[in-house]
């Protein structure tokens, strides 16, 4: 708590900005009366998954440019031991996905709330729609002009 005000503290990788993304601020904003965001840095993400699309200045652009934060900061760890005595948050919001990874906080009187994932947009499955998608196409261009066509007519220019 700042000043008699709730803090809130919410964090992620937020590649590939989408709805589910937005919702997850707009609902963190609604607990409390200050909003801080921590936005995982490349080295963070590639320490536990694949590296994200976006590369990390462009995704702490984007989490400042969105209503809601207050205040939006790199994070460099997902310990977040030393977080709540620097930024004094009262409550953490993350994903259901992280279930009982956070509890730890609440021994340092962090209110830890599990939040389920909106249906739909992930970043994952938006990567995947993408090569989906890129794959059909290439098939269907390989189809109305197969590439040994191609090499044929660039023979034939020679």
């Amino acid at each position: 708590m700042i000043g008699g005000k709730t803090v809130v503290y919410t964090s992620g990788t937020f590649d590939m900005l989408h709805i589910n993304h937005l919702r997850l601020i707009e609902y963190a904003r609604g607990l409390g009366d200050i909003l801080i965001v921590g936005v995982n840095t490349d080295e963070l993400v590639a320490s536990y998954k694949s590296m994200p699309m976006i590369p990390f200045e462009d995704r702490i652009a984007l989490m400042r440019a969105i209503k809601g934060p207050d205040l939006v900061i790199p994070q460099h760890s997902l310990d977040h031991h030393d977080k709540v005595k620097k930024l004094k948050f009262d409550v953490f919001v993350v994903g259901d996905d992280w279930v009982g990874k956070y509890d730890y906080l609440e021994e340092q009187g962090v209110t830890v709330i599990y939040t389920p994932y909106g249906k739909g947009a992930s970043s994952s499955s938006l990567k995947k729609q993408i090569a989906e998608r890129y794959e059909a196409m290439k098939k269907k261009a390989d189809t109305l002009l197969p590439m040994d066509a191609v090499e044929k007519a660039r023979r034939k220019k020679k």
